[in-house]
């Protein structure tokens, strides 16, 4: 029974983590910032609300605006046995499957099948620090820590202040809580290939890189591999054994095989690669930010509206609490053993390519593939995943060995010291009121501190057996208070009602749209993403991976000259303005939003809900229609030029293709003759991963879908296999012969 109480503990500290969902049936999900920050919600609650709904956190939004619809996206079609590949909802059409982020194929998605979207969502947040700690205190426990320990570093691990600030996101840590179970099954696989531990790695593995994170992935493979050929070297394994990984690694490639190919074939087709964020203010942790290892809020924090730092506080909280982090340094001081070795230089490597400096620029100054759009205050997590194992380290060394731990309290005097003469001092050269709110920010820290000293001081002190385990209770439950307080503060738990709801305006551009596009001219208005839930068709999206020639068409029409160099002027998030560019006529924008009134004379406002106006656009070209000319341009700049030519003023009756781009040559060689009749096109179904089109049309005529290209798609024509063109710089083009046909646009695996 004592085998599992710390298990059971361990359980209910998450449970009673989450109490607002068993309690009061409020879930993790920051839906009060949709509510509260955006329209047309805000209209719905306008009333009661002038100003919006109040909102905890501002600083989390990205769940409801990326991995929360992405998911519901996933779910949704998985539930009706079909591969979500394709997203056509955002940026004119998208891969889906292939956004890494959106973790269709994560095996803990399995929960959806049991339980509705919002309570599945909930779910797999709280199995983050549930499985996160109980996989830890596995790990720990095979070290030979005591259970107090193997808990402490488990406790630690699963809330740390990097791991409270990304847990609503429902991916970031979802990879990396399956790293200590990786590290365990490589231990119990070198001592013994049994067919347990085998499936174990074998999942765990499969888990980790299908959560959803590229880069947090990245990260925990090169540790579980330098962790393994580090204990191959000590073992003195045979060769025997270096096969079998290799063979087990082989495996677990070809089971996740095809999602690694399509992202790796979408992010060769996306802008990732022209990434602006490296050099602005919080692509690295500023030095300054440190502090918050040890003062978590010194800076204020975004939840209270205090925050004075540079962005983003979720980046750069590394707290693990005052305790973990005494009892860190106490092991990298006292305890010489590998395993302390081992974990502090993934710490200080951690922080050293985090924080801006000389050696943390090297991989962004000759721009390695990859790791030069990444960003490095993302370390943050893997320096709290080493320090939550070095706490337990230390802390299992000071629970057996009773050395004096005066040292490491006498270097955190110091700190804390320091830290209160620069804020009375005015060092950090701040105004009154900020350096008031630093000063508020410092007491709790502080006082946990001189707290937890105390109870060490005693435990050397008195040698009781009784009174010593009644100090270790106290030291864990004022750790558990400490982390918990940062971690209230920080998270909301929110009404189901505010997630996702309709709005009149929401349901007049149901009703109307069809398969037309909408586009918001106010980044308050129903921003990128939010458009999945509704079945919206929009321009505009969120995402680090967007196909390149849209953004580079994007960017032309805004600019509203064919200029597509870089940098485009929008970097992850594309959210067109320019309503009167005919590249936006020509993708099909039917209805424009506005926060304030438009006079355009292709326009004209048929709705208005509260502050929320609807105008539609009145020269909108249909989503797919036939045209009776072509132009063949020699590379992309000419075709963004001839759409961009004033002689060109029918761009609805005219396709654009590059030479280079052709899938069969010989055909225009041939020079085509075109149809001079108009032809008839109807849309008879559109889906994810299927478009049905019904054509008719006399003579050869060429037919325009405003869908992105993709090379995923495929076209056949009264079920013989077509061609499709990339037509008019990014959308598709099919070749029409004479007659009555039946168009499919279908999607394929690669």
């Amino acid at each position: 029974m004592q085998k599992y109480l710390s298990l059971f503990f361990l359980i209910t500290i998450s449970l009673i983590f989450f109490r607002p969902v068993f309690m009061s049936a409020r879930l993790p999900i920051p839906a009060d910032t949709i509510v509260g920050l955006y329209h047309p919600f805000r209209d719905l609650y306008a009333k009661d609300y002038p100003n919006g709904i109040p909102f905890k956190n501002f600083l989390i939004t990205d769940p409801v605006r990326q991995q929360y619809p992405w998911r519901y996206l996933s779910i949704n079609l998985e539930k009706k046995f079909q591969l979500p590949l394709w997203n056509p909802y955002n940026f004119s059409g998208t891969p889906h499957l292939a956004n890494f982020q959106s973790a269709s194929l994560y095996p803990l998605n399995i929960v959806f099948l049991f339980m509705s979207f919002n309570y599945g969502w909930t779910l797999l947040i709280i199995l983050q620090p549930l499985l996160g700690s109980i996989f830890m205190y596995l790990y720990l426990r095979f070290l030979k820590l005591e259970r107090a320990s193997a808990f402490l570093g488990g406790f630690v691990f699963a809330f740390s202040g990097s791991s409270i600030a990304w847990m609503q996101w429902n991916i970031i840590f979802n990879v990396l809580l399956w790293l200590p179970l990786i590290l365990l099954a490589k231990e119990r696989l070198l001592q013994k290939f049994s067919k347990k531990w085998i499936f174990i790695y074998i999942f765990a593995q499969i888990c980790s890189i299908l959560a959803g994170h590229l880069q947090i992935l990245f990260y925990s493979i090169i540790i579980s591999n330098v962790y393994l050929f580090i204990r191959f070297w000590q073992l003195k394994s045979s060769g025997k054994k270096i096969i079998y990984f290799c063979f087990l690694n082989i495996i677990i490639l070809l089971i996740v095989l095809f999602q690694l190919i399509s992202t790796f074939q979408f992010i060769l087709l996306s802008a990732r690669d022209l990434d602006q964020a490296f050099g602005r203010n919080g692509w690295f942790v500023p030095f300054q930010n440190i502090v918050q290892f040890f003062i978590p809020d010194f800076f204020g924090n975004p939840a209270t509206l205090n925050y004075w730092g540079e962005w983003n506080y979720a980046e750069f909280i590394g707290y693990i609490g005052i305790i973990p982090l005494i009892m860190s340094l106490y092991g990298i001081m006292y305890r010489r053993d590998n395993k302390v070795l081992f974990f502090t230089f993934i710490f200080l490597i951690s922080l050293i390519f985090s924080i801006d400096n000389l050696i943390a620029r090297i991989p962004y100054i000759l721009n390695i593939p990859f790791i030069s759009t990444s960003q490095p205050t993302r370390l943050i997590l893997i320096a709290d995943f080493a320090l939550a194992i070095l706490s337990a380290l230390g802390f299992d060394y000071w629970l057996k060995k009773k050395k004096s731990i005066n040292t490491s309290i006498v270097i955190f005097i110091i700190i804390f010291v320091s830290i209160w003469i620069s804020v009375y001092s005015n060092q950090i050269n701040v105004s009154k009121e900020l350096l008031d709110i630093t000063k508020r920010n410092l007491l709790f820290p502080s006082i946990i501190f001189i707290l937890s000293s105390f109870f060490l001081f005693i435990n050397q002190l008195y040698k009781n057996k009784v009174i010593n385990k009644v100090i270790i209770v106290l030291l864990i439950l004022i750790t558990f208070f400490d982390i918990f307080r940062l971690a209230d503060k920080f998270l909301p738990f929110i009404s189901n009602k505010y997630i996702f709801p309709s709005t009149k305006t929401i349901e007049f551009l149901q009703k109307n749209a069809g398969n037309y596009r909408i586009m918001s001219l106010d980044n308050r208005i129903l921003p990128p993403n939010f458009s999945i839930m509704y079945k919206l068709q929009t321009v505009d999206g969120y995402d680090p991976l967007y196909l390149r020639r849209y953004g580079e068409l994007i960017s032309a029409s805004e600019r509203g000259e064919p200029n597509i160099s870089p940098p485009f002027g929008f970097n992850r998030i594309i959210t067109p303005k320019n309503y009167d560019s005919r590249i936006i006529d020509m993708i099909g924008v039917k209805y424009i939003l506005s926060l304030s009134d438009i006079i355009s004379p292709k326009l004209r406002k048929v709705f208005q809900e509260g502050q929320t106006r609807v105008y539609e656009n009145r020269n909108v070209f249909p989503r797919a229609y036939i045209v009776q000319s072509f132009f063949l341009t020699n590379s992309r700049q000419d075709s963004i030029n001839a759409l961009f030519d004033k002689n060109n003023t029918n761009l609805n009756n005219m396709i654009i293709i590059e030479k280079n781009m052709l899938t069969d040559n010989k055909r225009f060689n041939n020079h085509i003759k075109l149809s001079t009749n108009n032809g008839k096109v109807k849309i008879t179904e559109y889906a994810a991963n299927k478009i049905v089109i019904k054509t008719e049309n006399s003579g050869n005529s060429y037919l325009i879908l405003t869908d992105s290209y993709y090379p995923t798609w495929k076209v056949k024509i009264d079920e013989n296999n077509a061609k499709i063109e990339l037509a008019n710089y990014n959308f598709r083009g099919v070749l029409i012969p004479d007659g009555k046909h039946t168009v499919v646009f279908y999607n394929t695996l690669l």
